[in-house]
């Protein structure tokens, strides 16, 4: 776990997990535009490029947010 977000207190969390799924809606509209809804070509090296850094990102987001919800349900308790 990562300590930066360990010492946060139970505001900042919040804080940060609404900044990081704010993030992660801008990422996955970013990629839905520039995937589903244009018509701009893209060469196969390029999208499968921008494919894999856009899973790395989500993935890495999706963990950052598990985390603080689960340090969250903790302090809950």
């Amino acid at each position: 776990m990562n300590s930066r977000i360990e010492n946060m207190s139970e505001e900042e969390l919040r804080q940060e997990l609404k900044r990081l799924k704010d993030n992660l809606c801008d990422l996955e509209e970013t990629h839905s535009f520039t995937f589903e809804k244009t018509t701009v070509h893209i060469g196969a090296e390029q999208a499968q490029s921008m494919q894999e850094e856009y899973e790395e990102e989500r993935s890495l987001h999706n963990e950052q947010i598990a985390e603080i919800e689960g340090l969250l349900r903790a302090r809950g308790q």
